[in-house]
């Protein structure tokens, strides 16, 4: 029975030995930082998506604030059986 690859680890290791290679004084590395830059027009996507986000999510609060303490919201018990019950079967049965 096989319980570890011990093949795999060979490969991480070669990678660490690169890293640990000490660096002589007046050697430059050349190694690049990574970088990311997003574009005015993909900025002002997300601004305005997250404002209409906002916006829909303020109505849904306050629709559902309205309906509970006016006592017409009620829970469908199906709906929320059918939700917590991936959540109990993660748990062993004792």
């Amino acid at each position: 029975m096989k319980i570890n690859e011990t093949g795999r680890v060979g490969g991480i290791n070669s990678y660490k030995r690169n890293m640990d290679i000490p660096r002589q004084e007046g050697q430059k590395t050349n190694r690049k930082k990574d970088e990311i830059s997003i574009s005015a027009e993909a900025m002002e996507m997300l601004q305005a998506k997250d404002k209409t986000i906002d916006a829909e999510r303020a109505q849904k609060i306050q629709d559902l604030k309205s309906r509970v303490s006016a006592g017409t919201y009620h829970v469908d018990a199906d709906k929320l059986a059918d939700k917590l019950i991936p959540y109990f079967k993660q748990f062993p049965e004792s």
